[in-house]
């Protein structure tokens, strides 16, 4: 009888895309998550993201690696951000792409190092798509659009929204047959159904997925649970890499001091 691997030795075995679902501001535990991956060696040969976790995926494929995202998402402030204006959200987003335009190594899909795929939501033909080239502050921005909070971007006659609102998982970037390592926020966003389907780990053959339960909700204005969520999922995904692969769902609760 063949013992089942760790999600370690499973991710070890062969290469794996990661996919980062969306939620909320989410990244931080993202964040936490690849730095847990990254100092026992595992890097993906290719990331998919939604929202939250197209801020990650566009950062970390554009060349940054976890100590510089830890870096930057440790000293984000609410007014890199924050700049209200009239428009079908709250706030105008032109913060957040010079601030994505100043941080990010590349400029372009093309120049990547690892190969991308951002989910956003065109909300003209109200489906999915999946970006793959241009320009990576427009495509992370558009897929990080929260409805009401920030306005959707206007790119190539389309009017594109949050990846999460029909992808949360950001699995509609990924290539059927291949290993995916699915990090999946668990944390349930006011405008969601309790009961929503977008809410469950999806499961498919060569897919694992980890949910981490019980992180701290962070915000604008909770920026600082953000660095404590960061601190619990990177301690205990280093735990959930010890744990058998087995029926491709890995559940745990947050554990680990906080930052």
């Amino acid at each position: 009888m063949t013992a089942t691997p760790t999600l370690h030795a499973w991710l070890s075995a062969r290469p794996f895309t990661l996919s980062l679902s969306s939620g909320f501001f989410g990244f931080f535990a993202h964040a936490g998550m690849l730095a847990a991956l990254e100092e026992r060696g595992l890097k993906p040969a290719r990331l998919t993201g939604a929202s939250a976790g197209a801020l990650i995926a566009g950062c970390h494929a554009a060349g940054l690696d976890s100590a510089a995202l830890k870096d930057i998402l440790f000293g984000l402030t609410r007014e890199r951000f924050w700049d209200p204006g009239l428009g079908l959200g709250l706030l105008k987003g032109e913060k957040f792409r010079r601030h994505l335009a100043e941080t990010l190594p590349v400029q372009d899909f093309a120049q990547c190092a690892i190969p991308l795929a951002l989910s956003v939501y065109d909300a003209k033909s109200r489906n999915t798509r999946v970006l793959r080239e241009g320009s990576l502050v427009a495509a992370i921005y558009a897929s990080s659009a929260l409805p009401f909070l920030f306005q959707p971007l206007r790119h190539e006659g389309m009017l594109l929204m949050d990846g999460g609102i029909r992808d949360r998982p950001a699995l509609a970037g990924t290539i059927p047959g291949e290993r995916v390592f699915y990090h999946h926020i668990a944390s349930r966003s006011p405008w969601r159904r309790r009961n929503s389907p977008a809410l469950a780990l999806p499961q498919r053959p060569n897919l694992v997925g980890l949910a981490i339960d019980g992180l701290p909700r962070s915000g604008p204005n909770r920026l600082d649970a953000g660095r404590e969520a960061y601190a619990l999922a990177l301690d205990t995904t280093r735990r959930a890499l010890e744990l058998p692969a087995a029926g491709g769902v890995i559940r745990l609760p947050a554990t680990g001091q906080p930052a």
